[in-house]
């Protein structure tokens, strides 16, 4: 079969692009980067395509040559600055069913989500469920799969979170502890799909994937501490309602900036509901119940990538924190102190309109890299320009005051590690 998958980039999706792969299949799918989605799947035919732009039936006509199937994958948390639910949860996927009824494709699977209602406390869920709506009303052969919190050996989502949290040294502090989940692993899920695909589960199923238990978050949280292999926490910290609320508050500007932080609101507001359902309906199609939290652990591999990510996803935002004022502080400074910073450039050869023009220059593009960095979009480029325009100033400063080389308080010295800091960080982000 040739299949069409949306959302072939994310986690979910490429796992289910995979599993079809594996199985003989076809795939076709449509990423904003096909180039570097290309690089993750090469098998997959890739074309360019953003489902916040593609809400008329014509724009999906071109996808579908061919195509057998849709498995619909697309996700995402939370409104944002490169981020609109409704267009991609509801809006283009009705654009799709509507392109896939003229084509005559048959089937449609649709990856939704338990908690997925139209009175839902959150825009995630509401657009989910509109879009699960759009699916039930059309002509189509449909599935619709609803996964509770999905485990995979890739950190994503609910699964990042967890080990965000498990990677706190000594304390562990906790948000909605007591709240209770059911995981299913992502294999499961894709093998699901991979049979909603072929046939193999009847027509206008709506499918809750989960474990036949349910968990507090809390247990999920020290599960996940004692698989990445770090010591027991020496003392539980339990945010209450008002310190979850801070912390989503400061995720949320942070995703208003293009940081996709697990922390966010709609990711502590779906904790806060509860992520369950019922595995009765699975069962009675597979004869069997998705594995339990302790059992896909123990499948899944715990190595050092695994704990190397726990810590530094912990890191990054400080690094990134700590460049940033570093780079305004140091504009800042410079621009309020010219009288003082002149005098370090004295008998440098230069006059002191040009001392002045050199120190002014410097200090706005300090400034402006350290605002910029704070924009996800560019950070990874701000992270480069600082290293560039820390060659450029130990280069001029060489060629100017050699002597600041051997000052007792490091002034040159100093700005190695910090751009060895910029390195680090564009490292974290290139790959997060």
């Amino acid at each position: 079969m040739r299949i069409l998958v949306l959302g072939g980039y994310g986690l979910i999706g490429s796992e289910i692009c995979r599993s079809l792969l594996k199985a003989g299949h076809e795939v076709v799918s449509l990423s904003r980067s096909p180039k570097a989605a290309a690089r993750l799947l090469p098998q997959v035919e890739w074309h360019t395509g953003d489902m916040r732009r593609m809400l008329n039936h014509a724009e999906w006509t071109h996808l579908l040559d061919d195509v057998d199937a849709v498995v619909n994958a697309a996700s995402a948390l939370q409104d944002g600055l490169m981020i609109d639910l409704d267009a991609v949860h509801h809006l283009s996927v009705k654009a799709c069913l509507e392109a896939c009824e003229l084509r005559g494709i048959v089937r449609f699977v649709q990856i939704s989500s338990t908690g997925a209602e139209p009175n839902a406390p959150t825009a995630f869920m509401r657009t989910k469920a509109a879009g699960d709506d759009v699916v039930m009303d059309s002509s189509i052969d449909w599935v619709i799969l609803r996964p509770g919190l999905v485990l995979a050996p890739s950190a994503y989502s609910g699964t990042a979170l967890m080990r965000l949290l498990a990677g706190f040294p000594i304390f562990q502090p906790l948000v909605m502890s007591d709240r209770r989940l059911q995981t299913v692993h992502v294999d499961e899920l894709t093998e699901a799909a991979l049979m909603a695909v072929e046939g193999r589960i009847p027509a206008h199923a709506d499918i809750d994937l989960v474990e036949a238990e349910s968990h507090t978050f809390e247990d999920l949280v020290a599960g996940m501490r004692n698989w990445l292999g770090f010591s027991p926490a020496v003392r539980t910290i339990r945010l209450g309602e008002g310190g979850s609320r801070i912390v989503s508050l400061v995720a949320n500007g942070l995703g208003h900036l293009g940081w996709r932080s697990p922390l966010r609101s709609t990711a502590l507001q779906v904790l806060e509901g509860h992520v369950n359902g019922d595995p009765a309906l699975w069962h009675s199609i597979s004869g069997r119940y998705c594995r339990p939290y302790e059992e896909t652990l123990n499948m899944m591999p715990s190595t050092t990538q695994e704990r190397w990510f726990s810590k530094l996803a912990l890191m990054l935002p400080l690094l990134v924190l700590v460049l940033s004022l570093f780079w305004l502080m140091t504009g800042i400074i410079t621009l309020f102190q010219m009288q003082e910073a002149t005098t370090l450039l004295e008998g440098s050869g230069t006059t002191l309109l040009q001392s002045q023009f050199m120190l002014a220059s410097a200090a706005l593009i300090d400034i402006a890299l350290g605002i910029a960095i704070l924009f996800r979009n560019l950070a990874s480029k701000v992270c480069m320009a600082m290293v560039l325009m820390t060659l450029i100033y130990l280069g001029t400063a060489t060629f100017l005051v050699p002597d600041l080389w051997i000052d007792p308080l490091g002034a040159l010295l100093k700005a190695v590690p910090a751009m060895m800091l910029a390195i680090l960080t564009r490292s974290l982000i290139t790959g997060h």
